[in-house]
């Protein structure tokens, strides 16, 4: 069969221009079409979507964070009877723990000011137990200067998130109170303990923190101050609080976590709700 040279050259770029189609956009180009920058832009679209509810979480986060110590800050100066963080310990700990939490110094100035005023109300610590779905359990921290509204705010949330006040005690005893010092990068457990044995630390668990590269220490209460000075010895900054750590943890199902954080989220976006704890494993 003869083939003219004008078919030829057709031939040779069809097949040129599949071959390329094929090898660039990874398909054949007799059965598809090439998106010109479709993918791309979806693509790009939902990264900037990501990336703008990742910061407004951050935000909410850093600025629950700042409240949360100013509130703090202000009891310190109202129960310690002075501004000065020199004259009163309990004012400086917590303008250290608001440091390492990353709070702005204008913010630490400001609360220090207002509470010296003396026109602010008085903050207190408060508790709640609760039931969620499949056997969970809730333990809500509060600091608020109004504790009817607390607490009508606390049990509005739970009657709406499918959850449960509960008796207090009920909960509680399922619970040990530790302190928590948490640090950015992995500790070598080796070392930790020669440390914590230096320091006169008797007992610690070493456990991975949530967010990468980071690691916890839960300890005893009263050896709190010798584990801070056990992690500050290997060049560790901690963060150190008291968290209600669970005795019994359980697992629950996916639906019942679901549920579970759903309601846990929503209480700790409310202002006086410090932190909330609980005992799923999952």
């Amino acid at each position: 069969m003869k083939i003219d040279l004008y078919t030829a050259l057709l031939f040779s770029f069809a097949s040129g221009t599949a071959a390329w189609s094929e090898a660039f956009c990874g398909h054949s180009a007799v059965h598809h079409r090439c998106p010109r920058n479709s993918r791309s832009s979806l693509s790009m679209g939902r990264a900037a979507a990501v990336r703008a509810a990742t910061k407004s979480k951050t935000d909410a986060k850093k600025a629950k964070v700042n409240g949360l110590y100013g509130k703090k800050i202000i009891m310190a100066v109202k129960e310690g009877g002075s501004p000065d963080p020199v004259a009163n310990r309990a004012l400086y700990d917590v303008i250290q723990q608001a440091k390492r939490n990353s709070v702005p110094a204008d913010n630490i100035q400001r609360a220090i000011k207002k509470a010296s005023e003396g026109n602010v109300g008085d903050f207190s610590a408060s508790t709640f137990e609760a039931y969620g779905s499949g056997g969970a359990s809730f333990i809500v921290n509060v600091l608020s200067d109004n504790a009817n509204r607390a607490s009508a705010e606390v049990k509005n949330v739970l009657n709406k998130k499918n959850a449960k006040i509960a008796e207090p005690g009920s909960v509680l005893f399922m619970y040990d109170r530790k302190s928590c010092l948490e640090v950015d990068g992995v500790i070598d457990e080796e070392a930790l303990l020669d440390a914590a044995i230096e320091a006169g630390c008797d007992d610690f668990e070493l456990v991975e923190g949530d967010e990468e590269n980071t690691s916890v220490v839960y300890t005893e209460p009263k050896e709190s101050s010798a584990m801070k000075e056990a992690l500050i010895s290997l060049g560790f900054e901690p963060k150190v609080e008291l968290k209600y750590i669970s005795k019994a943890p359980v697992e629950v199902s996916e639906d019942d976590f679901e549920s579970n954080m759903d309601a846990i989220d929503a209480l700790e976006e409310l202002d006086d709700v410090d932190s909330v704890e609980h005992n799923m494993s999952n």
